[in-house]
Protein backbone atom coordinates (compact mmCIF):
# COMPACT_ATOMS: atom_id res chain seq x y z
CA UNK A 1 0.00 0.00 0.00
CA UNK A 2 1.47 3.33 -1.06
CA UNK A 3 1.39 6.51 1.02
CA UNK A 4 -1.48 8.65 -0.29
CA UNK A 5 -0.39 12.29 -0.53
CA UNK A 6 -2.00 15.64 -1.21
CA UNK A 7 -0.41 18.98 -2.07
CA UNK A 8 -1.87 22.39 -1.28
CA UNK A 9 -0.49 25.11 -3.53
CA UNK A 10 1.34 23.17 -6.23
CA UNK A 11 1.97 25.89 -8.81
CA UNK A 12 5.16 27.40 -7.37
CA UNK A 13 8.75 26.20 -7.52
CA UNK A 14 8.61 24.13 -4.32
CA UNK A 15 5.26 22.66 -5.33
CA UNK A 16 6.65 21.69 -8.72
CA UNK A 17 9.67 19.99 -7.19
CA UNK A 18 7.46 18.21 -4.68
CA UNK A 19 5.25 16.88 -7.48
CA UNK A 20 8.33 15.70 -9.42
CA UNK A 21 9.72 13.88 -6.39
CA UNK A 22 6.42 12.24 -5.44
CA UNK A 23 5.77 11.05 -9.02
CA UNK A 24 9.07 9.18 -8.82
CA UNK A 25 8.76 8.01 -5.21
CA UNK A 26 8.38 4.19 -5.09
CA UNK A 27 6.27 4.21 -1.91
CA UNK A 28 4.02 7.25 -2.47
CA UNK A 29 1.23 8.32 -4.80
CA UNK A 30 -0.28 11.76 -5.45
CA UNK A 31 -4.01 11.83 -4.65
CA UNK A 32 -4.60 15.52 -5.45
CA UNK A 33 -2.84 18.82 -6.08
CA UNK A 34 -5.11 21.59 -4.81
CA UNK A 35 -5.35 24.98 -6.52
CA UNK A 36 -8.16 27.52 -6.56
CA UNK A 37 -6.79 29.33 -9.63
CA UNK A 38 -5.64 26.42 -11.82
CA UNK A 39 -8.29 23.77 -11.11
CA UNK A 40 -8.94 21.62 -14.15
CA UNK A 41 -5.68 22.53 -15.86
CA UNK A 42 -2.96 19.97 -16.49
CA UNK A 43 -0.08 20.22 -14.04
CA UNK A 44 2.32 19.83 -16.98
CA UNK A 45 1.03 23.11 -18.42
CA UNK A 46 2.45 24.89 -15.38
CA UNK A 47 5.43 22.61 -14.68
CA UNK A 48 6.57 21.99 -18.22
CA UNK A 49 9.35 19.62 -17.15
CA UNK A 50 6.53 17.15 -16.37
CA UNK A 51 5.21 17.07 -19.95
CA UNK A 52 4.77 13.41 -20.92
CA UNK A 53 5.36 12.28 -17.34
CA UNK A 54 1.95 12.93 -15.79
CA UNK A 55 -1.57 13.76 -16.89
CA UNK A 56 -2.68 14.81 -13.38
CA UNK A 57 -4.73 18.01 -13.25
CA UNK A 58 -4.94 20.61 -10.52
CA UNK A 59 -8.07 20.18 -8.40
CA UNK A 60 -10.26 22.47 -6.32
CA UNK A 61 -11.41 19.51 -4.22
CA UNK A 62 -9.70 18.23 -1.07
CA UNK A 63 -9.42 14.68 0.17
CA UNK A 64 -9.18 15.23 3.92
CA UNK A 65 -8.40 11.54 4.51
CA UNK A 66 -5.00 11.35 2.76
CA UNK A 67 -2.04 9.95 4.69
CA UNK A 68 0.03 13.11 4.36
CA UNK A 69 -0.64 16.60 3.06
CA UNK A 70 2.07 19.07 2.09
CA UNK A 71 1.34 22.79 2.45
CA UNK A 72 3.23 24.79 -0.18
CA UNK A 73 1.59 28.11 0.60
CA UNK A 74 3.00 31.58 1.05
CA UNK A 75 4.25 32.50 4.50
CA UNK A 76 1.31 33.32 6.76
CA UNK A 77 -1.21 31.41 4.65
CA UNK A 78 -0.84 27.94 6.16
CA UNK A 79 -2.39 29.03 9.45
CA UNK A 80 -5.43 30.48 7.71
CA UNK A 81 -5.81 27.40 5.49
CA UNK A 82 -5.71 24.95 8.41
CA UNK A 83 -8.24 27.01 10.34
CA UNK A 84 -10.62 26.80 7.40
CA UNK A 85 -10.01 23.16 6.40
CA UNK A 86 -9.95 20.21 8.80
CA UNK A 87 -8.02 17.06 7.90
CA UNK A 88 -8.42 13.64 9.44
CA UNK A 89 -6.68 13.06 12.76
CA UNK A 90 -4.72 10.35 10.95
CA UNK A 91 -3.34 12.79 8.34
CA UNK A 92 0.25 13.92 8.74
CA UNK A 93 0.73 17.61 7.85
CA UNK A 94 4.07 18.89 6.57
CA UNK A 95 4.14 22.67 6.23
CA UNK A 96 6.79 24.30 4.04
CA UNK A 97 6.11 27.88 5.18
CA UNK A 98 7.55 29.63 8.22
CA UNK A 99 4.23 29.70 10.10
CA UNK A 100 5.10 27.04 12.71
CA UNK A 101 8.91 26.93 12.87
CA UNK A 102 9.37 28.90 16.07
CA UNK A 103 8.39 27.37 19.39
CA UNK A 104 6.05 30.26 20.16
CA UNK A 105 4.09 29.51 16.96
CA UNK A 106 4.27 25.71 17.00
CA UNK A 107 0.74 24.91 18.25
CA UNK A 108 -2.41 25.53 16.24
CA UNK A 109 -5.79 24.28 17.47
CA UNK A 110 -4.21 21.35 19.28
CA UNK A 111 -1.79 20.51 16.47
CA UNK A 112 1.79 20.67 17.75
CA UNK A 113 4.30 21.16 14.95
CA UNK A 114 7.78 19.66 15.29
CA UNK A 115 10.73 21.41 13.67
CA UNK A 116 11.69 19.13 10.81
CA UNK A 117 15.48 19.22 10.51
CA UNK A 118 16.40 15.50 10.57
CA UNK A 119 20.06 16.09 11.45
CA UNK A 120 18.90 17.95 14.56
CA UNK A 121 16.12 15.72 15.92
CA UNK A 122 15.33 12.68 13.84
CA UNK A 123 13.95 10.75 16.83
CA UNK A 124 11.43 13.49 17.58
CA UNK A 125 10.37 13.66 13.93
CA UNK A 126 9.74 9.89 13.88
CA UNK A 127 6.93 10.31 16.42
CA UNK A 128 5.46 13.53 14.98
CA UNK A 129 2.17 14.10 13.14
CA UNK A 130 2.79 17.73 12.21
CA UNK A 131 6.05 19.03 10.77
CA UNK A 132 7.34 22.57 10.28
CA UNK A 133 9.79 22.16 7.41
CA UNK A 134 12.90 24.36 7.89
CA UNK A 135 13.74 27.35 5.73
CA UNK A 136 16.38 27.09 3.00
CA UNK A 137 18.94 29.51 4.45
CA UNK A 138 18.18 28.08 7.88
CA UNK A 139 18.96 24.54 6.73
CA UNK A 140 22.29 25.41 5.14
CA UNK A 141 23.43 27.56 8.07
CA UNK A 142 22.30 25.18 10.81
CA UNK A 143 24.06 22.24 9.17
CA UNK A 144 27.20 24.39 9.03
CA UNK A 145 27.05 25.23 12.74
CA UNK A 146 25.22 22.47 14.68
CA UNK A 147 28.33 20.32 15.39
CA UNK A 148 30.04 23.33 16.98
CA UNK A 149 26.93 24.11 19.03
CA UNK A 150 26.70 20.55 20.31
CA UNK A 151 30.35 20.71 21.38
CA UNK A 152 29.68 24.08 23.12
CA UNK A 153 32.17 25.74 20.77
CA UNK A 154 30.03 28.67 19.60
CA UNK A 155 31.14 30.95 22.40
CA UNK A 156 32.16 33.81 20.09
CA UNK A 157 30.33 35.74 17.40
CA UNK A 158 29.74 34.00 14.07
CA UNK A 159 29.91 35.86 10.76
CA UNK A 160 27.85 34.33 7.96
CA UNK A 161 27.66 35.14 4.27
CA UNK A 162 25.17 33.17 2.17
CA UNK A 163 24.29 33.52 -1.51
CA UNK A 164 21.00 32.17 -2.83
CA UNK A 165 19.62 31.53 -6.30
CA UNK A 166 16.66 33.43 -7.71
CA UNK A 167 14.21 30.54 -7.14
CA UNK A 168 14.46 31.28 -3.42
CA UNK A 169 12.29 34.34 -4.02
CA UNK A 170 9.41 32.33 -5.51
CA UNK A 171 7.86 32.00 -8.93
CA UNK A 172 6.29 35.48 -9.16
CA UNK A 173 8.78 37.96 -10.70
CA UNK A 174 9.82 41.03 -8.77
CA UNK A 175 12.27 43.88 -9.27
CA UNK A 176 15.19 41.85 -7.93
CA UNK A 177 14.30 38.45 -9.44
CA UNK A 178 13.59 39.06 -13.10
CA UNK A 179 16.35 38.06 -15.54
CA UNK A 180 17.47 41.46 -16.76
CA UNK A 181 18.17 42.63 -13.19
CA UNK A 182 19.55 39.40 -11.76
CA UNK A 183 21.81 38.40 -14.66
CA UNK A 184 25.48 39.40 -14.16
CA UNK A 185 24.51 41.00 -10.88
CA UNK A 186 24.82 40.45 -7.11
CA UNK A 187 23.35 42.32 -4.12
CA UNK A 188 22.65 41.92 -0.44
CA UNK A 189 19.25 42.12 1.28
CA UNK A 190 17.88 42.04 4.83
CA UNK A 191 21.36 42.33 6.41
CA UNK A 192 21.48 41.03 10.01
CA UNK A 193 17.66 40.75 10.16
CA UNK A 194 16.67 37.89 7.84
CA UNK A 195 13.55 36.00 8.98
CA UNK A 196 15.39 32.66 9.15
CA UNK A 197 17.60 33.87 12.00
CA UNK A 198 14.92 33.04 14.56
CA UNK A 199 14.81 29.32 13.74
CA UNK A 200 18.62 29.16 13.40
CA UNK A 201 19.17 30.67 16.83
CA UNK A 202 16.46 28.44 18.31
CA UNK A 203 18.19 25.26 17.10
CA UNK A 204 21.66 26.37 18.12
CA UNK A 205 20.38 27.22 21.60
CA UNK A 206 18.68 23.81 21.75
CA UNK A 207 22.08 22.22 21.13
CA UNK A 208 24.36 24.53 23.09
CA UNK A 209 22.09 25.77 25.86
CA UNK A 210 23.03 29.42 25.29
CA UNK A 211 22.34 32.00 22.58
CA UNK A 212 24.84 32.43 19.76
CA UNK A 213 25.64 35.86 18.34
CA UNK A 214 25.13 35.65 14.57
CA UNK A 215 25.90 38.30 11.97
CA UNK A 216 24.14 37.10 8.81
CA UNK A 217 24.53 38.74 5.40
CA UNK A 218 22.17 37.18 2.79
CA UNK A 219 22.97 37.84 -0.86
CA UNK A 220 21.18 37.38 -4.17
CA UNK A 221 23.21 35.41 -6.70
CA UNK A 222 22.95 35.48 -10.48
CA UNK A 223 21.98 31.80 -10.73
CA UNK A 224 18.66 29.98 -10.43
CA UNK A 225 19.04 27.48 -7.60
CA UNK A 226 21.31 26.63 -4.72
CA UNK A 227 22.66 28.22 -1.54
CA UNK A 228 26.37 28.66 -0.80
CA UNK A 229 27.28 29.54 2.79
CA UNK A 230 30.56 30.66 4.30
CA UNK A 231 30.65 31.13 8.07
CA UNK A 232 33.58 31.77 10.36
CA UNK A 233 34.15 32.00 14.09
CA UNK A 234 36.95 31.75 16.63
CA UNK A 235 38.05 28.16 17.22
CA UNK A 236 41.04 27.35 19.43
CA UNK A 237 41.33 23.63 18.68
CA UNK A 238 42.98 22.06 15.65
CA UNK A 239 41.47 21.57 12.22
CA UNK A 240 41.66 17.81 12.83
CA UNK A 241 39.60 18.25 16.01
CA UNK A 242 36.98 20.22 14.08
CA UNK A 243 36.85 17.60 11.34
CA UNK A 244 36.26 14.89 13.93
CA UNK A 245 33.44 16.92 15.51
CA UNK A 246 31.69 17.20 12.16
CA UNK A 247 32.35 13.64 11.01
CA UNK A 248 31.03 12.25 14.29
CA UNK A 249 27.96 14.50 14.28
CA UNK A 250 26.96 13.52 10.74
CA UNK A 251 28.05 9.89 10.85
CA UNK A 252 24.46 8.64 10.54
CA UNK A 253 23.14 11.47 8.33
CA UNK A 254 22.64 10.07 4.82
CA UNK A 255 22.46 13.46 3.11
CA UNK A 256 25.05 15.58 4.93
CA UNK A 257 28.67 14.92 4.05
CA UNK A 258 31.94 16.52 5.17
CA UNK A 259 34.39 16.92 2.31
CA UNK A 260 38.17 16.99 2.71
CA UNK A 261 38.32 19.14 -0.44
CA UNK A 262 36.87 22.57 -1.09
CA UNK A 263 33.26 22.37 -2.23
CA UNK A 264 31.23 24.22 -4.84
CA UNK A 265 27.56 24.67 -5.60
CA UNK A 266 27.21 22.35 -8.59
CA UNK A 267 27.95 19.35 -6.38
CA UNK A 268 24.56 19.67 -4.67
CA UNK A 269 22.21 21.30 -7.20
CA UNK A 270 19.32 18.92 -8.02
CA UNK A 271 20.06 16.79 -4.93
CA UNK A 272 18.92 16.52 -1.32
CA UNK A 273 22.56 16.69 -0.21
CA UNK A 274 24.37 19.16 2.01
CA UNK A 275 28.13 19.29 1.51
CA UNK A 276 30.39 20.84 4.14
CA UNK A 277 34.05 21.80 4.14
CA UNK A 278 36.25 23.07 6.99
CA UNK A 279 39.28 25.37 6.76
CA UNK A 280 41.34 26.84 9.58
CA UNK A 281 43.34 30.08 9.54
CA UNK A 282 45.18 30.86 12.77
CA UNK A 283 42.41 30.79 15.44
CA UNK A 284 39.51 31.13 12.98
CA UNK A 285 37.49 28.22 11.62
CA UNK A 286 35.83 28.72 8.23
CA UNK A 287 32.85 26.47 7.54
CA UNK A 288 31.45 26.21 4.01
CA UNK A 289 28.13 24.52 3.29
CA UNK A 290 26.10 24.13 0.10
CA UNK A 291 22.57 22.90 -0.61
CA UNK A 292 19.90 23.06 -3.30
CA UNK A 293 17.41 25.57 -1.88
CA UNK A 294 14.42 23.84 -3.53
CA UNK A 295 15.35 20.31 -2.41
CA UNK A 296 17.30 20.01 0.85
CA UNK A 297 16.10 23.55 1.52
CA UNK A 298 12.41 22.75 0.87
CA UNK A 299 10.72 19.91 -1.04
CA UNK A 300 13.43 17.25 -0.72
CA UNK A 301 13.60 17.77 3.03
CA UNK A 302 9.80 17.55 3.22
CA UNK A 303 9.97 14.13 1.53
CA UNK A 304 12.83 13.16 3.86
CA UNK A 305 10.58 13.99 6.82
CA UNK A 306 7.72 11.98 5.32
CA UNK A 307 10.05 9.00 4.91
CA UNK A 308 11.13 9.20 8.54
CA UNK A 309 7.58 9.45 9.88
CA UNK A 310 6.34 6.50 7.80
CA UNK A 311 9.26 4.26 8.71
CA UNK A 312 10.97 4.31 5.30
CA UNK A 313 14.63 4.75 4.54
CA UNK A 314 15.42 8.48 4.62
CA UNK A 315 16.82 8.23 1.12
CA UNK A 316 13.68 6.67 -0.42
CA UNK A 317 12.82 8.57 -3.60
CA UNK A 318 15.67 11.05 -3.04
CA UNK A 319 18.62 9.37 -4.74
CA UNK A 320 19.30 12.27 -7.06
CA UNK A 321 22.50 13.09 -8.93
CA UNK A 322 23.80 16.64 -8.93
CA UNK A 323 23.80 18.78 -12.07
CA UNK A 324 27.59 18.81 -12.00
CA UNK A 325 28.30 19.85 -15.58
Amino acid sequence: MKIKTGIIGGSGYTGGELIRLLLNHPKAVIDFVFSTTKAGHLIAETHQDLLGITDIKFSNALNTEVDVVFLCLGHGNSTAFLKEHQFSAATTIIDLSNDFRLEKDAVLEGKEFVYGLPELQKNTIQKAKYIANPGCFATAIQLALLPLAKAKKLQNEVHINAVTGSTGAGVKPSTTTHFSWRNNNVSWYKPFTHQHLGEIKQSLKQMQGTESELFFMPQRGNFARGIFVTAYTRFEDSLEAAQKLYSDFYALAPFTHVSSKEIHLKQVVNTNQCHIHLHKYENTLLITSAIDNLLKGASGQAIQNMNIIFGLEETEGLQLKGSFF
